[in-house]
C-alpha cells in the first residue's frame, strides 16, 4: 500500500488534520482553458518542487510547516466546469468550517469561481485581491460561467475585486471593471501598492494566476504574456497585505509544467511557502518596522 503524501515531504507530525492549521487542496482540472492544456499537472509539478524545497525562512527565520499543513484529497471532478465549481466550493467551504486555514492549488483559473464562492459565504464583506495578466471578467465564454475567462466576473458583482498586473482584456469586459480599483502593469507607479492596501477592507481573499509573473521568471503557464510582475515586488505587495489586513485564504492557479524547465515550479513553490510564512509571522509582529 502506498504511504500517504505529505505537503513537501514533512514529518506525520506535522501533516494530520486534526492539528494542522492550514489545508491545501489541489485541484488538478484542466476543462476550458483554449490555448496550451495542462494546468491539470499543475497540482503535481508544485507538490514535487516543495518536496525539494529548504523549509527555514531566511526572512523571517521561521519554519511555518510547523504550524501543520494537511494535505487533502484532490478535487478530480471534471465532467463539467459547473459540476467542478461545485464541488471546490462545497469542500473550501467544509475546511473553512472547521476553522482551517484554506489555501488551494490549481488548474486553470476556473478552479477560483468555487473557492472564492465559498470565501464570500463565509466572511463578510470580502476583498478579493486578484494578480493576474489577464481580466478575467466575462459573464460566460464558450457556453459557460464557469469558463477560466469568468474567474472574477463573480467577483466583481458581490465582493470588493481589486486587479493587479492586468495587462490583456477583451473590450467586452471594460464594463465590467473598476479601473478606479485596477492596477495595470504598465501602469503601476512609486505608491501603487499603499493605494491598493487603502481600497481593501480588512478581510481579504487572495487569487494569484501565476502567468502575472513575467514569462521571463515564470515561463510554464498556459497563456504567458510580456511585461508582468518580477518576484520581489511581488513579495512586498504579498507582505504588505498579510501585515495590514486579515488575510483568509488564498488560491494559485495555472501552472502549466514542462518537463524542460523546472523553474516554474519551483517559483509556484516558493510562492505558496511564503505566502503561508507571511499569514503565520504577521501574527506574532507588534510594531511596524520589525517586518
Amino acid at each position: 500500500m502506498t504511504a500517504k503524501r505529505n505537503y513537501a515531504g514533512i514529518s506525520a507530525k506535522y501533516a494530520g488534520i486534526d492539528e494542522a492549521k492550514v489545508v491545501l487542496i489541489p485541484v488538478p482540472y484542466d476543462g476550458t482553458s483554449t490555448w496550451q492544456k495542462g494546468a491539470d499537472k499543475g497540482p503535481e509539478a508544485f507538490l514535487d518542487a516543495s518536496e525539494n524545497m529548504e523549509l527555514y525562512d531566511i526572512e523571517t527565520r521561521s519554519e511555518v510547516y510547523k504550524k501543520g499543513i494537511y494535505l487533502a484529497p484532490p478535487i478530480s471532478e471534471n465532467s463539467s466546469p459547473e459540476k467542478m465549481v461545485e464541488s471546490v466550493h462545497k469542500t473550501t467551504k467544509n475546511y473553512i468550517n472547521q476553522d482551517k486555514f484554506v489555501t488551494l492549488f490549481g488548474g486553470e483559473h476556473s478552479v477560483s469561481i468555487g473557492s472564492i464562492r465559498a470565501f464570500s459565504e463565509s466572511f463578510e464583506d470580502l476583498t478579493v485581491v486578484q494578480i493576474d495578466a489577464h481580466a478575467d471578467l466575462r459573464p460566460s465564454y464558450d457556453g459557460s460561467k464557469c469558463n477560466h475567462a469568468c474567474a472574477v466576473h463573480e467577483a466583481s458583482k458581490n465582493t470588493n475585486l481589486i486587479q493587479v498586473g492586468i495587462r490583456s482584456m477583451d473590450s467586452s469586459e471594460v464594463e465590467h471593471m473598476d479601473e478606479g480599483r485596477t492596477y495595470f502593469a504598465h501602469d503601476l507607479y512609486e505608491d501603487w501598492m499603499e493605494d491598493a492596501i487603502g481600497q481593501m477592507t480588512s478581510n481579504v481573499f487572495i487569487t494569484i494566476d501565476l502567468d502575472a509573473f513575467d514569462p521571463s521568471i515564470l515561463p510554464s503557464t498556459g497563456t504567458p504574456e510580456p511585461g508582468g510582475l518580477f518576484w520581489y515586488e511581488t513579495l512586498d505587495f504579498l507582505k504588505l497585505i498579510f501585515k495590514k489586513k486579515n488575510v483568509v485564504g488564498f488560491d494559485i492557479v495555472e501552472l502549466c509544467p514542462n518537463a524542460e524547465e523546472k523553474s516554474s515550479d519551483f517559483l509556484a513553490a516558493k510562492l505558496y511557502y511564503k505566502m503561508l510564512t507571511y499569514k503565520f509571522y504577521s501574527d506574532r509582529i507588534s510594531t511596524e518596522d520589525e517586518f
